[in-house]
């Protein structure tokens, strides 16, 4: 039953983004992060009502439905991004990868939430702020703003963890978190940074 309703939820979530394209509701980036962000803060919370056996089955379903729909162009809001990008594939990848770095559900969550919450606030806030303060990584721009961002929610993402799990982090490892995921999700290009910085986190809080 809870995987039929969660994959509704993200049938509905991609369907509302695609109507928003669409209607010119959400272009761009923006609509690849709205995306990003509702179906991967979602996903996160998958441990607490599934298990890590249908976890993988969904990856696999949503690797499929994400290369079917890029070969068709059914759903253009999610690959409407310009540059060459494996993203979504990344995404569809890391959500069944995780499964085999740790079998914690708080470890799995902080380690998506990086993904979709850190990382899709950092790209939001990047297009938005970023035109003055821009930089280049591997010809990709980047923005000053963009990766402050990354960090500031990575680092409020791994306290919550510490706090919630009762794993006292040190100040100092919250911060190295925050930083080289950061700096992961900087070098990572065409959009591996969606499988290496879930990974990164992941087996770093694993330890």
């Amino acid at each position: 039953m809870y995987v039929a309703l969660s994959v509704l939820a993200v049938f509905v979530v991609l369907m509302a983004s695609e109507l928003g394209w669409r209607h010119g509701w959400l272009q761009g980036e923006l609509g690849r992060k709205f995306v990003h962000i509702t179906v991967g803060s979602f996903v996160a919370f998958w441990p607490f009502f599934m298990t890590w056996s249908e976890i993988r089955l969904l990856s696999l379903a949503f690797l499929i439905v994400v290369i079917a729909s890029d070969r068709l162009k059914i759903f253009k809001a999610i690959h409407s991004v310009q540059r060459p990008t494996f993203g979504e594939i990344c995404f569809a990848l890391v959500v069944g990868f995780l499964t085999l770095v740790t079998h914690s559900k708080g470890v799995y969550a902080a380690a998506l939430l990086q993904m979709s919450l850190a990382d899709g606030f950092a790209a939001i806030v990047g297009t938005r702020f970023g035109r003055g303060n821009t930089y280049h990584i591997f010809t990709h721009a980047k923005s000053v703003i963009g990766t402050l961002t990354f960090i500031v929610v990575s680092a409020g993402l791994l306290t919550g963890y510490a706090l919630f799990s009762m794993h006292g982090l040190a100040w100092e490892y919250i911060v190295f978190g925050a930083v080289a995921a950061a700096a992961f999700e900087n070098v990572a290009p065409l959009g591996l940074d969606n499988l290496v910085v879930p990974l990164f986190i992941g087996l770093l809080l694993s330890h």
